[in-house]
């Protein structure tokens, strides 16, 4: 007997949804927490005058991620998906114990490098998708993505207050025990995933070859992209432009993204509940678009900033929440892992070219020049989104395994 469209999730699906978002969220800290207060440290240390090092220094993690999320991916569709994920986190924290006794630029990259390697994010949406049926995935993967907007929200607020605090090392050692935190809650807190089959040949050229598969890849590289630019400029537009001191930002911040989640959860309940995915999905990359407009028209002041953040963290916790989603509805079931490493390296390698583009962009043109870019990439990924085909609604007859309690 099937089970009514939009029955209740089990609690076996609210505790995947929440430990998995629990462990996402951890680990981003690594990314997050050196965005406002990296480049001011690297002043301090040797070779940190190099700005070339220094924003090196802050890609390095979406660089190696790039690289090994497929690997990682593939890996937890042949020996399953938790062995996999406590090793990248392992990984992950060998690199965050070398950054925090690093005393030069050199061996900060190399503990970034080293987290980076801990590529685990595939590994998790495939995992969060293993435990969820279609009709409660994105509901699973909103907590996902909520919880790296939080993360990212709790870096721009906390991050000037702990380096105050506790300083660039302690900041390092404070995200070596949230990783393996994050590690127990892997082993004692997930629901074990049922059996994953096992990836046929050709699989990961069929991934490649997908055209659905791969405007959703573009899109999650141009808004990691988009985001990475972003704060490249915000933090000094808010100083010269808003008139708030670094540790004032928070006021900023805050506000905005408590505002976008508000904004988020219908936005959420209208795509999956009423069929509207793509709707929400192609609305959010039009406000993303409409943000950077209104970064490159109004950067001087402090409302505009303050409007254009707010509607860039409500389209990006929706993008955050639909993508993966998507991407696991319609990613072969064997091969899940692998579509999604293919997702997470672009993300990766978003988030590593938006720092050093955004960087050069900025240096060489000025601040336009770099939200002009943006508008494009921004303009690009419309026009490919607009193409593709809704989601399937797919109903599951069978709950997923696991605990129920």
């Amino acid at each position: 007997m099937s089970h009514p469209k939009h029955d209740s999730m089990t609690a076996a699906e609210r505790r995947a949804g929440v430990s998995l978002a629990a462990i996402f969220g951890l680990r981003m800290l690594g990314l997050f927490l050196i965005l406002p207060v990296f480049a001011v440290h690297a002043h301090t240390i040797p070779g940190g005058d190099n700005l070339t090092l220094v924003g090196f220094a802050i890609g390095a993690y979406g660089l190696t991620q790039a690289f090994l999320q497929i690997a990682f991916g593939a890996a937890s569709d042949r020996f399953g998906r938790k062995p996999v994920i406590v090793a990248g986190l392992l990984v992950f924290v060998l690199g965050s114990v070398v950054a925090a006794l690093a005393d030069s630029i050199h061996m900060i990259i190399v503990g970034r490098v080293l987290q980076g390697a801990g590529a685990i994010s595939a590994a998790v949406t495939a995992l969060a998708a293993d435990l969820s049926r279609d009709q409660h995935r994105t509901k699973v993967m909103a907590m996902i993505g909520a919880s790296i907007g939080l993360v990212f929200a709790f870096s721009m607020v906390a991050a000037p207050l702990l380096y105050a605090w506790i300083g660039m090392d302690g900041i390092f050692w404070l995200t070596a025990v949230l990783a393996a935190g994050a590690i127990f809650v892997v082993v004692k807190i997930v629901p074990d995933a049922p059996p994953v089959p096992r990836p046929v040949a050709g699989s990961f050229g069929d991934v490649l070859r997908d055209g659905q598969l791969m405007r959703l890849n573009f899109g999650v590289f141009a808004l990691h992209l988009i985001q990475t630019t972003m704060w490249v400029l915000v933090p000094a537009a808010l100083v010269a432009g808003g008139g708030l001191a670094l540790v004032e930002h928070w006021k900023v911040y805050l506000p905005a993204v408590l505002v976008s989640f508000a904004v988020m959860v219908p936005a959420i309940i209208i795509a999956e509940k009423r069929d509207r995915m793509k709707f929400v999905f192609n609305a959010a990359i039009i406000m993303l678009v409409l943000v950077q407009v209104g970064l490159l028209l109004f950067s001087g002041s402090l409302v505009g900033l303050v409007v254009s953040l707010t509607l860039f963290f409500v389209a990006f916790n929706v993008l955050e929440a639909t993508q993966p989603s998507w991407i696991s509805k319609i990613a072969p079931a064997a091969n899940k892992g692998t579509a999604l490493g293919v997702y997470n390296t672009l993300q990766s390698i978003g988030l590593f070219m938006g720092g050093m583009l955004g960087g050069f962009l900025a240096q060489r043109y000025g601040p336009q020049a770099v939200n002009a870019v943006c508008v494009v990439i921004g303009l690009i990924w419309l026009a490919l989104a607009a193409t593709m085909r809704p989601p399937p609604q797919r109903i599951e007859a069978v709950r997923p395994t696991g605990p129920t309690a």
